[in-house]
């Protein structure tokens, strides 16, 4: 958590006069956009304006959430993203922890702003900006959103708007409560944003049962090809382009797909590949269990990086070649 003096100092940025930006990382996902909505509705209920600005879009399943329709777009509205970006006085930086995260377009404009960041963020190796928050020991972004505003002894601002955004971005970032990182105080907090108005049921259909004839179609490819190595302790699940073309392939379809290889009794890890639509590159999710570490493993093959038990990738090779080349570098690991 931030110091007490760091508080103080950023209780005193946090005043009308003051232009405050909240911008988190590339493809969103429901810990991203909950936590940015949920400081953004704070924010609103210490009487101060926030703009939320994302990279590019993100899912429909998260589109329900107070405000969401307010999100600014950069790839959609680039003038408008970079102009709040270069007037901001105060950036909070949610979800990602360095500059480039929040990709090619947007990353520029944080580095050259002229604004004091903040950051908040639960993943390793944060870069270095004017406050920083990070703890990797905590579930998700959202639950460091409700420590944040703990420390400022404001808890009694949480409201129905806020408590959704959290919950589900604590929901979203724990697999629904399932990973290891989900801790009593997880559960605490959750408590507290039940009592203060989040519904589980309503936030759990309205993020969850969003399933469409042709996300069910791309599952039903995945698992029925699902392959398992290293003595199955690991599940290799994959998709090509041509087939997310095929089945009308829209933002969010294949998430949790990578979940359902860690469900195979015996796998320690599981890696979903697929080649993105418009470039060319392969798109890498790992996930796994226990002290199986696949944030070190996805940083030294993969460039990519992310959490012990959840990490992601991109490879330049083909499909086939990305699939042989895990299989070489996982039969490495000792575990």
């Amino acid at each position: 958590m931030f110091t007490p003096s760091e508080i103080s100092s950023i209780q005193k940025l946090l005043i009308p006069n003051n232009k405050i930006v909240i911008i988190t990382h590339y493809n969103p996902d429901g810990d991203a956009i909950g936590s940015s909505l949920g400081l953004k509705h704070f924010l609103s209920q210490k009487g101060l304006e926030a703009d939320v600005i994302v990279p590019n879009d993100f899912p429909k399943f998260l589109k329900w959430m107070p405000d969401a329709k307010k999100i600014i777009i950069a790839d959609y509205k680039r003038k408008q993203a970079g102009e709040a970006i270069y007037n901001a006085d105060v950036i909070f930086i949610l979800d990602f922890n360095a500059s480039h995260r929040s990709g090619n377009l947007v990353g520029p404009w944080i580095e050259k702003a002229r604004a004091k960041k903040i950051l908040i963020d639960h993943h390793q190796q944060p870069e270095d900006f004017d406050f920083v928050y990070s703890d990797v020991n905590i579930p998700a972004t959202s639950q460091m959103i409700y420590h944040f505003i703990d420390s400022l002894n404001e808890t009694d601002l949480v409201n129905k708007d806020i408590a959704e955004c959290l919950y589900t971005g604590i929901m979203t970032d724990t697999g629904g409560f399932r990973f290891r990182s989900t801790s009593a105080t997880t559960h605490r907090i959750v408590a507290n944003l039940i009592e203060k108005g989040a519904d589980p049921a309503m936030i759990t259909s309205n993020t969850w049962d969003t399933n469409t004839v042709s996300r069910l179609h791309l599952l039903a490819l995945v698992l029925g090809r699902v392959e398992v190595v290293k003595e199955g302790k690991v599940a290799i699940l994959w998709l090509k382009r041509d087939e997310l073309k095929e089945f009308g392939f829209q933002k969010g379809d294949t998430e949790g797909f990578v979940n359902y290889g860690l469900s195979i009794m015996g796998t320690q890890v599981s890696a979903f590949f697929m080649e993105d639509l418009y470039e060319d590159f392969i798109k890498i999710s790992f996930r796994s269990k226990e002290d199986v570490d696949v944030n070190q493993f996805s940083r030294k093959y993969f460039n990519g990086g992310g959490h012990i038990n959840a990490a992601g990738g991109k490879y330049r090779k083909s499909i086939e070649e990305t699939i042989e080349d895990f299989k070489e570098k996982i039969a490495e690991e000792d575990f």
